[in-house]
């Protein structure tokens, strides 16, 4: 994989510091702020810049585009790499709405290219690791995910200084941008649920700087917590009839998570340790898909995509959360 970089923000530029210590080469940077891109350029000893998208995708020299731009941008962006025979990697989360992420699954298809959404939480090594030890906890019954981050952008809004992360008109809020580790993560293991609805806390401009999102599965409930103003301990619990997994830390990351068994009455850690780098972790295995051409985790990937977009906008639209996007 030979990667082409669309951004310029810190997103960006912790992909760019993470790349430096693989062997995923970077051929060329866009960004429409020239200074910007020029600075960020020497910076990474990137070999090319270009500030014209049309003329950034026409090079040949690399194979990936990596969009790291504000939300309302990923589909847009996304979409025209993809016409151009690119594959494809767009940062969390994946677009605005249900029908934009299913347009780019359909593009990606036409034009035998791939897609993926840069979540870190899909690519860990300890997120295999509930997965396989998911059956000795027996039948889930309660699920609890809670991703609280006191924003230091918060300030700034609640002065009236809207940045992107609290526009709603730019697909902001809490819901998207931090709420959608816990159900990234719940939705990669157990799918859709058969109802979901969002309690959110708004602020006085329409967006949701923290909520709480309901998602029923029948036999089992689930409870996603995400807050950009407020903070509190976070990690994810799945509670079973034989016991429950434990998720230490920000479930964006999937650091350490341990097992306890009822009759045993202790907690044993079944993880593979602490990911030092998970950004990297994330581009490493997305390259190799890439390379070896893993049409079938590929498709995985992008469909566990599509089922937590089809989540996300049913509780925004649920709480009354408008975007652009939705009229478009």
């Amino acid at each position: 994989m030979k990667l082409g970089i669309v951004g310029n923000g810190g997103i960006v530029k912790g992909a760019l510091r993470s790349l430096q210590s693989t062997d995923i080469p970077v051929m060329e940077l866009w960004c429409r702020n020239r200074e910007k891109g020029e600075a960020l350029q020497r910076d990474y000893e990137i070999p090319k810049y270009e500030n014209d998208y049309d003329v950034f995708l026409r090079d040949d020299s690399y194979d990936t585009v990596y969009i790291g731009l504000v939300n309302s941008l990923h589909y847009s962006y996304a979409k025209k790499a993809l016409q151009a025979g690119k594959n494809v990697i767009v940062e969390k989360p994946f677009t605005s709405t249900y029908r934009e992420a299913r347009d780019l699954f359909d593009t990606a298809m036409e034009n035998h290219v791939s897609l993926f959404e840069g979540i870190m939480s899909r690519y860990a090594d300890n997120y295999e690791c509930i997965i396989q030890h998911l059956d000795e906890i027996g039948d889930p019954k309660i699920i609890y995910s809670n991703f609280s981050q006191y924003s230091r952008r918060y300030d700034a809004y609640l002065d009236g200084n809207v940045l992107p992360a609290f526009d709603p008109a730019l697909s902001g809020g809490a819901l998207y941008d931090i709420n959608v580790y816990n159900v990234s993560l719940l939705t990669g293991i157990f799918g859709v649920p058969k109802l979901s609805y969002y309690l959110a806390n708004r602020g006085f401009n329409g967006v949701d700087t923290s909520g709480v999102l309901i998602m029923d599965y029948g036999d089992f409930k689930a409870v996603c917590q995400g807050a950009k103003d407020s903070i509190s301990k976070n990690g994810t619990v799945i509670q079973g009839t034989k016991g429950y997994i434990e998720v230490k830390g920000r479930p964006s990351i999937v650091d350490q998570v341990m097992l306890h068994i009822n009759e045993d009455n202790e907690d044993r850690d079944i993880g593979t340790g602490v990911e030092e780098d998970p950004l990297r972790k994330e581009l490493v295995r997305i390259g190799q898909a890439v390379d070896e051409k893993d049409d079938t985790l590929v498709l995985k990937w992008l469909n566990q995509s599509l089922q937590t977009m089809y989540v996300l906008e049913n509780a925004r639209l649920d709480a009354g959360i408008e975007f652009p996007a939705d009229k478009e």
